[in-house]
């Protein structure tokens, strides 16, 4: 049996301390990670780094999956999953 292709990817929460969506965004991406093979997660903080927060400022948070938008403000599940299974790349 193959290694999942979630091992191979990278998962990112861009959040902001004291969130009430990042935080909840959190625990369902946990409450996911339980049931599905999902890769580690990184979890970010908007304000410490001057990009992230021209990218998405007040609009946190954000999933990014390889550094692509995945969802905002709500977990997609979902589409998450979708784009976690073999193929993801769009080519096909």
């Amino acid at each position: 049996m193959s290694a999942p292709p979630a091992a191979a990817v990278r998962l990112t929460l861009v959040e902001r301390p004291d969130c009430e969506l990042c935080e909840t965004m959190a625990r369902e991406l946990a409450a996911l990670a339980r049931r599905e093979p999902l890769p580690p997660l990184e979890r970010l903080d908007v304000d410490s780094d001057a990009l992230l927060r021209r990218r998405h400022g007040l609009d946190v948070p954000v999933l990014l999956l390889d550094g692509l938008v995945v969802c905002r403000h709500r977990l997609d599940a979902a589409e998450l999953l979708r784009l976690l299974r073999p193929g993801r790349g769009g080519a096909g």
